[in-house]
């Protein structure tokens, strides 16, 4: 009876490996994502990922540039790219990102009062990070930078596990 349920686990342990990691499915319209992350806060991601979508813009006009800004908790990318305001909605209920210096950008700090707490846990921050990732009308972009909270939690896997990346600035 041991060896049964031995082989009963062992079964049961292959079909849950075989699942495997979930499938990467790309942003519609976004050809390569760029992450910028850090496991600590305070050391520069956000200044970083403004000036590499900058920099990307700047190399080549022709390329279309966006910058998502991941950090529900703390979002500085409304700051950092000098943009105040609400994201317009879409026939197809999309929001459009916020566009300065040629770059379009989206943030949860353009979703709520910039005095407004965020005091979300597990699922609501889920939740926030994929409509972020899949409820904006991008448009067609070569490039999209995505500034990631700090650490590395269920945001961070979440990310790197559901849309396929290009390049990491860690």
């Amino acid at each position: 009876s041991s060896s049964s349920g031995d082989e009963a686990l062992r079964e049961k342990r292959a079909r849950i490996l075989s699942r495997g990691l979930p499938k990467q499915k790309p942003i519609e319209g976004v050809k390569q994502v760029v992450v910028v992350a850090s496991g600590k806060g305070g050391v520069g991601k956000s200044t970083t990922a403004v000036n590499i979508a900058l920099a990307l813009a700047a190399n080549d006009s022709a390329k279309e540039v966006g910058l998502l800004d991941a950090d529900i908790y703390g979002p500085s990318i409304p700051k950092m790219m000098n943009l105040k305001g609400s994201p317009e909605l879409t026939p197809k209920n999309l929001m459009r990102p916020l566009k300065n210096y040629g770059i379009a950008c989206m943030s949860m700090g353009f979703l709520i009062e910039e005095t407004a707490p965020v005091v979300w846990r597990g699922l609501m921050v889920m939740s926030a990070v994929e409509k972020l990732l899949r409820q904006v009308d991008w448009g067609q972009l070569d490039y999209l930078v995505i500034d990631m909270p700090p650490g590395t939690g269920d945001v961070q896997l979440s990310v790197s596990q559901n849309i396929p990346i290009a390049g990491m600035y860690i």
